[in-house]
């Protein structure tokens, strides 16, 4: 299996060599970048399968780098930030960001983290089987293909969490669906539980599709003190 490349944008030397040298011994290829011109500069060369990004960078900051790469719409990335910094947190995953770990921080849960994103992120060969595909509203969702499209078959660029969160959705439909199963279905065992940036990925999703539909985003709808329900009608469809 050939091995994935994770860029690890952070400009403490010593932690970035430290997680470096981890990440290689895990079998990751690395490649370090201490700001955003050193980025931009491997960005040029090669596309990483993975972003790590520290958030308080010199010169431009994390989160505007968050923004610049997420209108890319292929490059999952995940965020370092400050303990305690939550409005840094929740706006780094509502530029996009598919997930984000708080300083200090273990090697070993970044390292979970990092597998979960990207089996989230990796793309399911095409093969010569009908694909699974639901529809609802005027959109098509493939779920094999983690793709969702519009009604004039224009592509729709969800994030690998908003397509878990959409994908949820569609199979659990006019069913009260709570935070934590969400939590637990899109992000699994390494999801802090008492988690809830679950809503700011819903109000992501909310505003992308409503951009293709004005129906679609009202048909999650937030259910007081239990979580969010889908309540329109999902429609089934092969090939």
């Amino acid at each position: 299996m050939t091995e994935k490349t994770i860029l690890l944008v952070e400009d403490d030397g010593e932690i970035r060599d430290l997680l470096s040298t981890f990440l290689r011994r895990e079998g990751f290829a690395v490649e370090g970048a201490a700001d955003a011109a050193a980025m931009d500069a491997v960005l040029a060369r090669a596309i990483p399968d993975l972003v790590v990004l520290d958030l308080m960078l010199p010169g431009e900051d994390g989160l505007s780098i968050c923004r610049r790469l997420s209108h890319r719409g292929d490059l999952p990335i995940l965020i370092l930030t400050a303990k305690g910094e939550d409005i840094d947190r929740i706006i780094g995953l509502e530029l996009g960001a598919d997930d984000y770990m708080a300083k200090p921080f273990n090697p070993r849960e970044l390292l979970a983290r990092i597998r979960a994103v990207l089996r989230r992120s990796t793309k399911v060969p095409p093969v010569p089987v009908a694909k699974r595909r639901l529809g609802f509203a005027s959109l098509m969702v493939d779920l094999d293909g983690r793709s969702v499209e519009g009604p004039a078959g224009q592509r729709i660029a969800l994030t690998s969490a908003e397509f878990d969160l959409l994908a949820c959705f569609l199979q659990h439909p006019k069913r009260v669906l709570s935070r934590d199963q969400l939590l637990d279905w899109t992000r699994g065992r390494s999801a802090d539980p008492f988690d809830r940036t679950i809503d700011v990925s819903v109000s992501r999703l909310r505003r992308k599709l409503e951009a293709v539909d004005a129906q679609a985003p009202g048909m999650i709808i937030t259910v007081r003190n239990s979580g969010y329900i889908f309540s329109g009608d999902v429609v089934e469809a092969r090939g």
